[in-house]
Parts: C-alpha cells; structure tokens; sequence
C-alpha cells in the first residue's frame, strides 16, 4: 500500500499521513524520490526498531545493520494485511532466502512497518507471517502512532509495502522499490558478492 507525507519542519522524524485527495501522485513520489536520491550511493542509516524475534520467533535484541557490516543486506519491509506483499513479497523474499541459504556473506531482516490498520498488523500477526512462510530470520516490529510513518519508512523512504531494500557490502543502497524481480536479484547479489575471506 503506498503512502502520503508531510511535515511541520520541527521534527523530521514527525512526518504524518495526508489524506489522499490533498496529495497528487507527483508530490508524493517526489518525496520519496528526493529521500531516495540523497542515500543512493551513500552509506546508510542505521535501524532504528526496538522489536525483534530471532530466526525461531523468539524475543531478541535489536538487529542493526553495523552487526552486519562485510556482508549484503536485504530488508524487505511488509505489512501483515497487505495483499501484495502475500502474493508478491513474501515469495520473493523466500526465493531470495533460499538462494542464499549457507551464505554467511548475505544477510536477510524483515520489518513490518505499520503506518495504517493497527490493530490488524499485530505483533502476534507478524509472528504468524514468520512461521506460515518458513522463513528462518529475524522479523522486527516498527509501529507507529496513529497517523504517523514508523521510522523505517522516514530513515530509507520506503513508499509502502511490499518494500524491498538491497544494501551492499559497503553499506551502500543499490536498491529500494515495491518490485524485485527475485531471478535478476539473486544473478545482481551474486555479481557483487566479494570472494569470502580465506
């Protein structure tokens, strides 16, 4: 689901949802690109998301990306309600944690980013996800408040969900969009991948 923003100018992490009709298509993929645009080529920002569930779907730390600094990184950004990213999302993902699977050099975090339906995109709902999709890597938790962007969608300008973000081995974005087309990406990872270290 694609979404709208705006901010008051005091904080740019308080960015809030605009209703539909004050918001043209324009303005809101200009946001977003203009965010996209000044990371592209740049080292990322950190994480900032408090919830986690380890590969078994236990209660863990906070991932980071510094903990994953060598290696490439694919976070893929969802919503539990969110029908594309059941039909799209979720299976790219798999595809993708498959391919790689005993690749210690590619690592995979998912984050469902709640910027709408509350009390739908639960805790409990990702946790669900996590098992249905046998997926064995850790899933966190970014909600917030009511008619606000969690701060995953702010720091990397993601445009919604299903949202793929593809970060090198050098901490760079080389790839951040709805659509991932899974055969081209893993050729792309593996194209990039550095030798591992002997």
């Amino acid at each position: 689901m694609r979404t709208t923003g705006a901010t008051d100018g005091k904080d740019p992490h308080q960015w809030r949802l605009l209703p539909w009709r004050t918001c043209t298509n324009e303005k809101r993929d200009a946001f977003h690109e203009d965010r996209r645009s000044m990371m592209r080529g740049g080292v990322v920002p950190e994480l900032h998301v408090a919830s986690w569930v380890d590969a078994e779907g236990r209660p863990g730390k906070p991932q980071t990306l510094a903990q994953r600094t060598g290696l490439f990184k694919v976070v893929f950004c969802f919503q539990s309600w969110c029908q594309g990213c059941h039909s799209v999302g979720f299976p790219t993902l798999k595809k993708l944690v498959e391919a790689f699977a005993g690749d210690g050099r590619v690592s995979f975090l998912a984050i469902q980013t709640v910027f709408e339906g509350q009390q739908e995109n639960t805790w409990e709902a990702m946790l669900k996800d996590q098992r249905e999709y046998g997926l064995g890597i850790p899933f966190g938790h970014d909600m917030a408040e009511e008619g606000a962007f969690p701060r995953t969608m702010i720091d990397f300008g993601t445009g919604g969900t299903p949202w793929f973000l593809l970060i090198d081995q050098q901490d760079r974005l080389v790839f951040g969009n709805f659509h991932l087309d899974a055969d081209k990406a893993i050729a792309f990872i593996r194209g990039t991948l550095e030798p591992p270290c002997a």
